[in-house]
C-alpha cells in the first residue's frame, strides 16, 4: 500500500454516469480519494453521510471528495440519490485503480479468505503527494480525522 510522500498514481476511470475522471484534473486542488467495499452497507453509509454532511467544510478547507468502489455506475447512482452525496463515485468494476493504491487485499471473515475492498482513504495534496494515509477509518466521524481545526 502506498505511505504518505509519495506520489499519488494518477488514474483513469468513470464516475457514476460513465464520465471519464482522473486524479490529474484535480491538480491544484486536495483531494480526499477514499476507497469502500459497497454501496447501501452500514459502514460504507455511514461514512458517506459523514463526508456529506461535512462536505462544506471540507470544501471550505480546499478538498475535493471522491468515493471509490468495484460496484457498477446504476449501483452509485442509486447511493447517490438515496443520500444526496455531493461527490462523484469511482465505479472500479475491474479492480484498476484499487491495484494502483493497494486496496484490494486478501480478507478474512469467518473463517473464509476472499480479495476484497480495504477501507483506506488517501489525503492528497495540490501537486499530487499523498499526505496521509488513513488506514483504521472512523466510518461515523470520517471527516474529523481529515479535517484541519
Amino acid at each position: 500500500m502506498l505511505e504518505a510522500g509519495q506520489p499519488a498514481p494518477d488514474f483513469n476511470a468513470v464516475d457514476q454516469n460513465g464520465d471519464p475522471i482522473t486524479l490529474s484534473q484535480f491538480r491544484g486542488q486536495k483531494v480526499v480519494l477514499y476507497f469502500y467495499p459497497r454501496d447501501n452497507t452500514p459502514g460504507c453509509t455511514a461514512q458517506a453521510c459523514d463526508l456529506r454532511d461535512n462536505y462544506e467544510r471540507l470544501q471550505s478547507q480546499g478538498y475535493q471528495v471522491i468515493g471509490v468502489s468495484t460496484d457498477n455506475e446504476k449501483k452509485h447512482q442509486n447511493f447517490i440519490a438515496k443520500y444526496d452525496l455531493p461527490f462523484p463515485l469511482i465505479a472500479d468494476t475491474d479492480n484498476a485503480v484499487h491495484e494502483l493504491y493497494g486496496t484490494w487485499q486478501l480478507k478474512k471473515n469467518y473463517g473464509k479468505e476472499y480479495m476484497g475492498t480495504v477501507r483506506t482513504t488517501f489525503v492528497i495534496d495540490e501537486n499530487g503527494t499523498i499526505t496521509d494515509v488513513i488506514k483504521k477509518v472512523k466510518t461515523k466521524e470520517h471527516a474529523a480525522q481529515i479535517l484541519v481545526d
